[in-house]
């Protein structure tokens, strides 16, 4: 593979005497080992994957703090095309979802086009050689068409609170966990109460010496119906179409779940589910106040587990409803003036969802990069295409987020709009395509439009779905049979 490696002379190189590749892809996670396994398939080989890292798996190798486990059944959570037949359980845990993505990537041949440890610090369009220049740690790299798998779940949001950068002991966000960093018997304070938060601290709460908790905003918390399974149920998903039929029971299950996003009301008995969930475990009225969302389920992302509630009726456990005002000494401070001692801070305050960090860096036709272009508000064609960057698809781009099924629906059903193109261009021996921008205008205001009716723009909270600016960037307003539909042809007359 060394015909691939970068150039690393000055700048001035000039481009027809560089290697160029057929593509370049940035990130080896799940949308990554996807993006390169069709490529391949396709007979493409002239193609690398960067990596900053050094090892595959994005959110998958970054996530490892103590509970990590999905939130979607196993069974769905695997390629349609490498389906596992032997998870462990229902809902498995990070090491082996991040097994089957590296035994995925070995099986498909990928490994060999993966270069660890090289991050992108520019890519920009060449107009003159209709080609990507991309720019890293390592050199530069030319490339007909750029991918970006960089994803929206990897880059930790460090909130910005007065004192945290002087705090005395050790502070680290739930993605970067020191797993060196020995809890017991110490005072720990936990700021924030989302996805990965409610999974760690039934983890940690044996452990330390007091918790305390800081929620900013309550969440809608439904049971996780999880099961071990046996060796015999392994054995009966080796059976021809078993594990096939199976996937299209819990597919169909939560399609139908999916579709009360958009018709708010049909909340209400799920809701009242939640509501007794909580009752059933949290005794203390206190308590159960300061656990009750006032909006709707589902307007933030839903959440499933079994041992939180539990955890928080701890006596070792503290939940302050007042989010976190400043860092001052060894002590946090909430909204409300009240303040606590800690050994430890904790941050499970989320990831950059819709500021995602590579439309920084990614510069098109016209010199200005995708936030130049976008302004806090991400938009696309069909989540995948963007006016004024030719030949660059994003994967898990803007409004493709459905948050009650699995996102390799999403990212499969965009990998088969991404060949379709790239059928095209070879069909056509074109060098360059791009989507007409009124053609993406047009698309965004059906999406924006359809989205007004929907709990995340109707269901009175604050998440990452909504923007900056106040618009929904992130959510899709239709069921995935829709987006698959939309996304299975690649539609060349949108196209110039």
């Amino acid at each position: 593979m060394t015909q691939f490696e970068p150039i690393t002379s000055d700048q001035s190189t000039p481009v027809s005497s560089a290697k160029v590749l057929d593509t370049l892809i940035i990130g080896t996670g799940i949308s990554g080992i996807g993006t390169a396994i069709k490529l391949l398939e396709l007979g493409i080989n002239d193609f690398l994957l960067l990596e900053k890292h050094q090892d595959l798996g994005g959110t998958w190798r970054d996530n490892t703090y103590p509970g990590c486990e999905c939130d979607v059944p196993s069974a769905l959570y695997s390629y349609s095309f490498a389906q596992k037949h032997d998870w462990s359980k229902t809902f498995a845990n990070q090491a082996e979802i991040l097994e089957y993505v590296r035994t995925t990537a070995e099986d498909f041949g990928v490994i060999p086009y993966i270069r660890y440890g090289i991050t992108v610090l520019h890519a920009k369009w060449i107009s003159e050689y209709n080609l990507w220049q991309v720019e890293t740690n390592h050199g530069t790299f030319f490339s007909q068409k750029l991918i970006s798998c960089a994803g929206y779940l990897h880059e930790p949001i460090i909130p910005n609170l007065p004192g945290l950068s002087e705090f005395t002991g050790p502070v680290f966000h739930s993605s970067q966990w020191d797993h060196d960093l020995d809890l017991e018997n110490k005072e720990v304070a936990v700021i924030g109460t989302g996805a990965s938060a409610i999974q760690f601290i039934p983890q940690i709460q044996p452990k330390v010496k007091k918790l305390t908790i800081f929620q900013r905003t309550p969440q809608w918390i439904l049971p996780k119906q999880d099961h071990v399974h046996s060796e015999l149920e392994k054995g009966v998903f080796k059976l021809p179409l078993a594990m096939r039929g199976w996937r299209y029971l819990l597919y169909s299950a939560l399609e139908l779940f999916g579709r009360s996003f958009h018709h708010p009301k049909a909340l209400d008995k799920i809701q009242q589910g939640a509501t007794r969930h909580m009752r059933k475990v949290v005794k203390d009225p206190e308590l159960r106040k300061k656990l009750s969302p006032d909006y709707t389920l589902g307007c933030k992302r839903v959440l499933l587990s079994n041992n939180y509630y539990p955890a928080l009726t701890q006596p070792n456990v503290e939940l302050l409803a007042s989010g976190v005002k400043a860092i001052k000494g060894k002590y946090v401070i909430g909204q409300d003036g009240e303040k606590r001692k800690a050994d430890v801070i904790i941050l499970g305050t989320g990831f950059k969802v819709s500021d995602m960090p590579i439309a920084s860096v990614i510069q098109g036709e016209h010199g200005k990069t995708l936030a130049d272009i976008w302004q806090g508000s991400p938009s696309a064609y069909r989540g995948t295409t963007i006016a004024g960057f030719p030949n660059f698809f994003l994967v898990l781009g803007p409004n493709l987020g459905i948050g009650h099924n699995s996102a390799y629906i999403v990212i499969e059903s965009q990998l088969d709009y991404i060949t379709g193109a790239y059928r095209a261009m070879k069909k056509h021996n074109m060098k360059k395509i791009q989507i007409k921008p009124e053609v993406q205008e047009e698309y965004n205001e059906k999406i924006q439009t359809a989205l007004q009716t929907t709990v995340w723009n109707t269901g009175g909270c604050q998440s990452y779905y909504i923007d900056k600016n106040g618009r929904n960037s992130i959510g899709f307003p239709w069921s995935t049979y829709k987006m698959r539909k939309l996304l299975k042809t690649f539609d060349l007359r949108s196209y110039k």
